[in-house]
């Protein structure tokens, strides 16, 4: 080795080794820096092109690393409802097509989603009312209806009786003969100071809803007459209170105080 390769190599070889004859590390001069003495074409030019092959590297590196740095959030976008000069109402957040429809909400049967017929709030249900959809309607109710209308259908839930604004009871007069549509509609949008229950329940829930309120209007108004004759032989008559028609109990039989 001469002394202009010994000059270049102390600069990145480490001091106090003796590398074996004909194995010593390749010479790369990391800095870019080339002795005055040493001279491109001393050893064949391989000195210039290490230096010069490095700086594409790094240069590259640069270019890859920018590209990596620009993150999402750095992209050419608009927020909803942010303005824009670009459209002419200057919003950013286009209205929807005319009669666009979202996939799965066609929504075309009217009776089912509106709880209206020709325009009327309708007496019959969508579906028939099984005993499957009735135990729907009551897990419904006891979960989002109860806290106001209590179990029974009084009016006097719990947050009633913390202070909030008493309901009307579905026992009186006027909703024994509202619609089942009407309360439907209730439901959906909202009355006087009970909001909209649209988001947190299913549009068939609802319906099973309006079905189980029917129980209950009816077993608070029920009569002996009402009750099947199987099951009035299976009560006997022990079993019958005196006045039993007037004995408030829920959809499901149980007394009520």
């Amino acid at each position: 080795m001469g002394a202009a390769q010994q000059e270049a190599t102390s600069l990145i070889l480490p001091r106090g080794r003796n590398w074996p004859q004909g194995r010593e590390p390749a010479l790369v001069n990391p800095s870019g820096f080339v002795p005055s003495s040493v001279s491109p074409s001393a050893n064949g030019g391989g000195l210039g092109r290490g230096p010069r092959a490095f700086s594409w590297l790094v240069l590259v590196s640069l270019l890859v690393t920018t590209g990596c740095r620009q993150d999402m959030q750095d992209q050419p976008k608009y927020k909803a409802f942010q303005a824009s000069p670009f459209f002419e109402d200057g919003r950013a957040s286009r209205p929807l097509v005319a009669h666009t429809v979202a996939r799965g909400h066609l929504d075309d049967d009217t009776l089912l989603y509106t709880g209206k017929s020709g325009g009327v709030l309708a007496a019959v249900f969508p579906f028939p009312v099984t005993r499957a959809v009735l135990d729907r309607g009551h897990e419904r109710y006891d979960i989002f209806c109860s806290p106001c209308h209590d179990r029974v259908g009084n009016g006097n839930g719990m947050i009633v009786q913390r202070g909030y604004r008493r309901p009307p009871s579905l026992h009186e007069a006027r909703l024994r003969a509202a619609a089942a549509g009407y309360f439907f509609d209730v439901i959906t949008n909202g009355f006087g100071v009970m909001p909209s229950y649209a988001m947190q329940v299913p549009v068939r829930d609802r319906w099973a809803i309006v079905a189980y309120i029917r129980a209950l209007q009816l077993s608070q108004h029920a009569t002996l007459a009402d009750v099947p004759a199987a099951e009035i032989l299976k009560l006997g008559a022990d079993a019958l209170p005196s006045g039993s028609a007037g004995v408030e109990k829920n959809a499901h039989g149980e007394g009520v105080p």
